[in-house]
């Protein structure tokens, strides 16, 4: 018995019931990948998808930039709210926790196997998005004292 498709599949099915189309266009594009002849691109995917992904989310973020929507003074102006600097010392810190979860994650895998169940389980019923396992990696560093 496949017991990685039996996995993939039941969170597929995570996704279906709750609602979230992300884990299930993720897992359903990992079955297949899995069933078919190109899981030879697995190990591809894993040197290079959490770079890729990480492309495409910041892509998604500075589109308002690039489309002309933010304009340069709205970005001038955010150093002068109190909110909007909070905002950036916020993005700094989860940018910093991010960076000690990637080194976490490379250093000790089987950790990833964990943090990747929560992270699905908080997007496919706390309505969050795919980009937990680093942030909760950094957290993690932080509360075992690796970096």
């Amino acid at each position: 018995m496949d017991y990685s498709s039996l996995i993939l599949l039941a969170l597929a099915g995570l996704g279906i019931i709750s609602g979230n189309s992300t884990v299930t266009i993720a897992m359903v594009v990992l079955l297949l990948l899995r069933v078919t002849s190109l899981n030879s691109a697995f190990p591809w995917l894993e040197k290079y998808g959490l770079t890729i992904g990480i492309i495409m989310l910041t892509i998604g973020v500075m589109t308002p930039l690039a489309s002309g929507k933010i304009s340069i003074n709205q970005v001038m102006e955010s150093f002068l709210h109190w909110k909007s600097l909070l905002a950036i010392a916020i993005g700094i810190l989860v940018a910093y926790l991010g960076g000690r979860g990637v080194t976490l994650m490379s250093g000790q895998p089987i950790i990833v196997t964990g943090l990747l169940i929560g992270t699905v389980i908080g997007v496919a019923f706390f309505k969050g998005v795919p980009v937990g396992p680093l942030i909760a990696a950094g957290l993690l560093s932080l509360l075992i004292g690796r970096s």
